[in-house]
């Protein structure tokens, strides 16, 4: 904007940096819970799994996808971008007459993920309860089978290991802090390569590591039976104390 000046210049001044106001910080706004409208157009990475369990009316298969996309948002005054699942699709036609009832979950997924918060409806639908027995579906870190009080449990657990191998969640259905997010996609982008939960034998190496470093066995809990310590033993966490239980069994 041009002044006009209509007195005498007697005297001037450089105007120094720190009179000019320094940029307002950016309020956070965390890329886990922004909003995301609707279903962006045009193609997402989507991830197709094949699901297979054993109940009450024998053994079942299926396919899930699971749509994952980058979201933008600010932590501590800084733009980070995460990558967040966005979109659950079951394909119609395997289930015919529980078909219109997953559908309606997976809907409800979909809603839940793109308002930021997909890993506590997920975790709710492992409660779900039916009273045709438990249902066999999936193996634990210790190569154990998994079993679940429904149908729509075994799914949801299904759902959790395929955003634990996404790198979303951890290996027990829990949220993946908002930090990590931001390293593992910032990584992703930089190798071109999604990030990989650890094999059993980096685990295995990481825990004789801990224990040489401490000049024992490391403490990952305590015994629900005698609340003694429990230590990983054969890969399974085992009352040190000597009453002989063991998370295997």
């Amino acid at each position: 904007m041009a002044v006009e000046i209509t007195s005498k210049i007697v005297a001037y001044s450089v105007k120094k940096p720190e009179d000019v106001p320094a940029p307002a910080p950016l309020a956070d706004d965390s890329p886990l819970t922004v909003r995301i409208p609707s279903r962006p157009e045009g193609t997402l990475e989507a991830v197709s799994e094949k699901i297979s369990y054993v109940g009450a009316e024998g053994r079942k298969k299926v396919y899930l996808l699971v749509s994952f996309m980058p979201v933008e948002g600010v932590i501590n005054g800084q733009r980070v971008v995460i990558e967040r699942p966005v979109e659950f699709f079951f394909p119609s036609g395997q289930l015919s007459s529980e078909h219109q009832w997953i559908t309606a979950t997976m809907r409800s997924l979909s809603l839940a993920a793109r308002g930021g918060y997909v890993t506590q409806a997920v975790a709710d639908l492992r409660k779900v309860a039916w009273d045709k027995g438990l249902v066999r579906c999936g193996w634990n870190r210790y190569g154990k089978p998994v079993f679940h009080d429904s149908e729509v449990a075994a799914i949801a657990w299904s759902i959790q290991q395929i955003l634990y191998r996404r790198g979303f969640l951890d290996e027990d259905g829990l949220q993946v802090p908002v930090e990590d997010l931001v390293v593992r996609y910032s990584q992703r982008l930089a190798s071109g390569n999604a990030w990989q939960p650890p094999s059993d034998e980096e685990i295995q190496r990481a825990e004789q590591e801990a224990q040489a470093s401490n000049g024992g066995p490391v403490v990952v809990g305590h015994c629900p039976e005698c609340n003694g310590e429990l230590i990983m033993m054969d890969g399974c966490p085992t009352c040190y104390a000597g009453c002989g239980w063991s998370k295997c069994g």
